[in-house]
């Protein structure tokens, strides 16, 4: 076989090796994990306006005093209404506060919304252009953080919240925050 005829086998073997990686890469459970480089940071700073009460704006340091969970949500969101039982049967708990962030929403279509669908947050800041959503690495809705009292993100999800993840995930942080406050 002469040279030339092994290069093209030498490069189709060089891909099948890489294409064999990605399929081995894709097999890991969290593989849709997007880990956020804001995680143990203080979120950043925002004066954003209450969606029912446009007049006042709401910024990051009112927020401070008391865990509250952020939950990134939006009427054109198709995964936000699968997850919005879930939330509103969280919030019934009354665990923790919820605090909904409204993104790349027109506040007359978020208030329909939470009209037909019901409202179990505690506070709705909206974000329309969704120029803050840039400075917390949000890529979408939905997306929940967990914020603790000082204002620090302890925890994020990208996606829509299950009562699983909830128990297995959200709720065992907002325990260790809440140790920690104790200790």
């Amino acid at each position: 076989m002469t040279r030339s005829r092994w290069i093209p086998l030498a490069i189709f073997g060089l891909l099948a090796v890489l294409l064999a990686a990605g399929v081995w890469q894709s097999r890991k459970p969290d593989r849709e994990a997007l880990p956020s480089p804001l995680i143990g940071k203080a979120t950043p700073e925002f004066a954003l306006p209450s969606l029912h009460q446009p007049e006042r704006a709401v910024r990051a340091a009112d927020l401070r005093g008391a865990p509250y969970v952020l939950n990134v949500w939006g009427s054109w969101c198709p995964a936000c209404r699968e997850e919005h039982p879930v939330i509103t049967r969280f919030a019934e708990t009354k665990r923790v506060r919820i605090v909904g962030y409204d993104l790349k929403d027109a506040r007359e279509d978020a208030l329909r919304w939470l009209e037909q669908f019901g409202n179990p947050y505690w506070l709705v800041i909206a974000d329309e252009p969704g120029t803050t959503a840039i400075d917390f690495g949000i890529y979408g809705a939905p997306e929940t953080f967990l914020i603790d009292a000082t204002g620090r993100i302890r925890w994020k999800h990208v996606g829509p919240l299950t009562d699983a993840i909830i128990a297995n995930e959200l709720l065992p942080k907002l325990h260790a925050l809440e140790t920690e406050r104790g200790a």
